[in-house]
């Protein structure tokens, strides 16, 4: 491994002198020149009023989100239960062996899919659920939470974080469909390794349908945009905001601070994605819930300090999504802006979380799919919504920002709406960017990673040129300012959704069917359980 990290810290070394050059505008200017045309067609805005106008790309994440919802009959809701149990092991018997092999349960597994396959219980995935979880979340739960929230607010005030909310509901659906087509129609290597994600589901999915040609259409495209995504939006875009965070709280001088950060930063994930997705789950279960937990508990001491205000910021909140309270473009502005966030946050319907759910360990593909949907709620029901009663229960004075007047430093003033109850909280508000920050790098090396060998093939050689390109993007988008490259990184994130939605729409009986199977299997475990215990109790 120790040569493996050297060859890779070597290989960037060579090009350190240009991310060195004062060229980032060169650069920008360039990738705006000639991808310009590629960022307004994916950001391409719909008027809705006078005043706002939302991206076309949104309205399919929206949409599909209803969609989902209304065809799996409300699973954000029904299945939510069933997720946290699943979490916690309590299916783990029946989805390592079956419930058709412990229980004689009457929908067999036999010639469901490549899963049946595998060659021995060892190989059955690589990760547990709860590793699977706190990979995907963690390239979610991030700056959008901390910084993009206070800018939502900003813009279209209070009433924004209820339609935060909704969009958080929603999305929870979208997650269930994807991450179960991940798990369904995932590739296992000859070493047990784990290839999925919609460049699968869409080839061999729609394949099924008789739609190969277009599934393999939408594959390439998905696979294209998950590489440019993953240097940009989840590699560049990180690193500079954490370098920037960094920079200002030790207030240090000279144009190497960003570079050195950078080659710190670079060397950390080296170490990280060598290990694969296994060393991937087994860092961001612990940075996760780590990262979180310090954020929430902040959160919590302030609306516990402020506890008799809570209900007046929720009116406010309610009042909001439904009146704007005077923001420029009123109800529809304010339902825009929240649409947005909630939406960008949680990246439900972007795929990019079935290839992390993929490799779960489990015969029923249904199962991650149930704990998929926690994701939206955790990053936006939750996280985004502590974030946004702190800002308007300490907003009450006007102090923190002035609702309808856009900021441009989101992360400036959740620390300020924090450090206003607990002083120097911003410190911690800092690491916890970092730590956001680098855990979402590492998700994202994994997505592209995915997308790479979908595309070059699988193997070490192909695996050691992307994570070298990835490595030289850390610190490149550590050292550099950034502006059309990071344009273009996002909007080919967001390309994702146009391949995703189209085939999880198509695929969705797929899906239902995985369901009933799944719903089936624990049902037969209970009534197992059921009659076992009233066996023992004619026995006494």
């Amino acid at each position: 491994m120790k040569k493996r990290l050297l060859l890779m810290i070597t290989f960037l070394l060579p090009f350190l002198i240009f991310a060195q050059e004062s060229t980032s505008q060169k650069i920008d200017r360039i990738f705006k020149d000639y991808t310009g045309w590629f960022v307004e067609a994916i950001f391409y805005e719909i008027p809705f009023s006078n005043t706002y106008k939302i991206p076309w790309v949104l309205i399919v994440l929206v949409g599909g989100a209803i969609y989902f919802t209304l065809y799996f009959k409300f699973i954000n809701i029904t299945g939510f239960r069933t997720a946290i149990r699943v979490v916690r092991g309590k299916y783990e018997d029946i989805e390592k062996h079956g419930a058709d092999t412990l229980y004689g349960d009457p929908t067999p597994n036999e010639g469901q899919d490549i899963l049946e396959t595998l060659r021995d219980d060892s190989v059955d995935g690589e990760v547990s659920h709860f590793q699977a979880l706190t990979a995907a979340l963690s390239a979610t739960v991030g700056l959008g939470n901390i910084a993009g929230v206070a800018v939502a607010l900003s813009i279209g005030g209070p009433g924004a974080t209820f339609w935060m909310i909704m969009v958080g509901f929603l999305g929870m659906a979208s997650k269930f469909a994807e991450c179960t087509l991940g798990v369904k129609f995932r590739d296992v290597g000859k070493d047990g390794t784990i290839y999925g994600g919609p460049m699968y589901y869409l080839t061999k999915g729609l394949k099924q349908k008789g739609m190969g040609g277009f599934g393999k259409i939408l594959a390439i495209l998905f696979s294209i945009f998950v590489i440019g995504g993953s240097f940009g939006g989840g590699n560049m875009f990180q690193a500079n905001q954490a370098a920037a965070q960094f920079v200002k709280l030790f207030n240090l001088q000279g144009s190497n601070a960003g570079l050195y950060f950078g080659l710190f930063m670079a060397t950390i994930v080296a170490i990280v994605i060598i290990g694969g997705i296994k060393r991937i789950a087994k860092v961001t279960e612990k940075i996760v819930p780590f990262m979180a937990g310090i954020y929430v508990l902040g959160a919590l001491v302030i609306l516990g300090a402020n506890f008799s205000l809570i209900d007046d910021a929720l009116l406010l909140i309610y009042e909001g999504a439904f009146s704007g309270l005077g923001i420029a473009g009123g109800l529809v502005g304010v339902m825009i802006q929240g649409i947005r966030r909630g939406a960008f946050s949680n990246e439900a319907g972007v795929g990019s979380a079935a290839i992390a759910h993929s490799a779960v360990r489990t015969i029923y593909p249904a199962s991650e799919g149930i704990v998929a949907l926690l994701e939206p709620f955790v990053d936006t029901v939750v996280i985004c919504t502590m974030t946004a009663l702190v800002i308007v229960i300490t907003n009450f004075d006007g102090s923190v920002m002035q609702y309808g007047v856009e900021v441009k430093e989101g992360v400036q003033i959740t620390a300020q709406a924090f450090d206003s109850v607990i002083p120097h909280f911003s410190i911690v508000l800092t690491i916890a960017v970092i730590l956001f920050a680098l855990s979402t790098m590492i998700s994202w090396s994994y997505y592209g990673l995915q997308g790479w060998v979908f595309l070059f093939g699988k193997g070490k050689v192909s695996d050691l040129v992307y994570k070298v390109l990835f490595l030289f993007f850390v610190v490149v988008g550590a050292s550099i300012s950034l502006g059309a490259v990071i344009n273009f990184s996002d909007a080919m994130i967001f390309a994702m959704v146009v391949p995703n939605i189209i085939g999880v729409v198509l695929l969705s009986p797929i899906i239902s069917k995985e369901l009933k199977r799944y719903n089936n299997a624990i049902k037969t475990k209970h009534e197992a359980i059921e009659e076992g215990a009233e066996d023992l109790n004619e026995h006494l």
